[in-house]
């Protein structure tokens, strides 16, 4: 059997690199410097692919550097760090994992918006710490602040595409009226089309974010959402870093102009503004929306069935 050789851009789960080094000849790039410059003068040639992800993605440069890759499989759904048209100009097909991901996406802005609305990370901080225990009034009563319901509530969705429509429908078990801001209205779902992302912000107590990163979604959601989302709004972001202007949401956040805020990206990852840690506002996660076991596991096969499809003369089951 021919043993395909491709370039691994980064360090992939054992899951993944199992399967990769089993069925094809793979070599690591290394890091960013003059050895990675001399590893592909001397090896770029050699490469029929290249195995990334979408938080490391490729640029134009590491594609002139594969003047032989015929394919390239990422994992993650993000596509604003792969250089699709780079690819296009070359003919190359790119692989990567939607659909696989849905769900817990979906469940993590669930989550957030629970423990953002109902305060459960305020709360938790709040009994380990010996407040509760120390609260005037105990154990009769404790002075912690009342919390915002979330079954009922409005909720705005910026982005209908497969994540945001898995969202709308879980919103379906917690009784909300759901509309959505997109470039343009999505056909055939129920759910109310807003034209205008300021109208949405202002009609919304929860405001997900779940659009597409790059340049043309950069700091959509900038003061003057924030300020139409105003002080019975919370945002949530599961989308990526760059949509939302992180400097004015943490003005917003300081100043209380919105109720409070539930993060799985940042503009920087993973530095955050250390501004952010002394805010009981805001619940932050690590960039984990996809991080189940089960989830990764689909992801990795989808990178395997990408570069299967493609070696066996086969259309990619999940192109860019």
């Amino acid at each position: 059997m021919t043993r395909h050789r491709l370039l691994q851009a980064l360090a992939l789960p054992p899951f993944l690199e199992q399967p990769l080094a089993e069925r094809y000849d793979v070599q690591r790039l290394p890091p960013a410097g003059p050895d990675r410059q001399t590893f592909l003068q001397a090896h770029g040639a050699s490469f029929e692919g290249l195995v990334t992800s979408a938080a490391v993605g490729y640029d134009q440069a590491l594609l002139a550097a594969l003047p032989n890759a015929k394919v390239i499989s990422s994992m993650g759904v993000g596509l604003d760090k792969l250089d699709l048209p780079a690819a296009a100009r070359r003919g190359i097909p790119v692989g990567y994992t939607p659909d696989v991901l849905n769900d817990c996406v979906a469940d993590l802005a669930f989550a957030l918006m629970l423990d953002a609305g109902r305060r459960l990370s305020e709360a938790d901080r709040y009994v380990r710490s010996g407040r509760w225990a120390t609260a005037p009034g105990t154990p009769a009563s404790a002075p912690f602040p009342l919390a915002r319901r979330v079954s009922g509530a409005r909720l705005g969705i910026v982005g209908l595409g497969r994540i945001g429509r898995t969202i709308a429908r879980r919103s379906l078990g917690f009784d909300m009226e759901v509309r959505y801001h997109a470039r343009r209205q999505v056909p055939d779902v129920e759910w109310t089309y807003e034209p205008g992302l300021l109208e949405l912000a202002r009609w919304s107590d929860f405001l997900v974010v779940i659009t597409a990163g790059g340049a043309a979604t950069q700091h959509l959601i900038d003061d003057k959402v924030l300020d139409a989302l105003g002080t019975k709004g919370f945002l949530i972001n599961v989308a990526r870093g760059s949509v939302v202007d992180e400097a004015a949401l943490l003005r917003a956040l300081q100043e209380k102009r919105i109720a409070g805020a539930g993060l799985d990206v940042f503009e920087d990852e993973p530095r955050v503004p250390p501004a952010f840690f002394a805010l009981d506002n805001v619940v932050m996660a690590p960039h984990i929306a996809s991080a189940t076991v089960q989830t990764r596991h689909a992801m990795a096969q989808r990178v395997m069935d990408n570069l299967e499809a493609f070696f066996s003369g086969q259309a990619l089951p999940s192109a860019a």
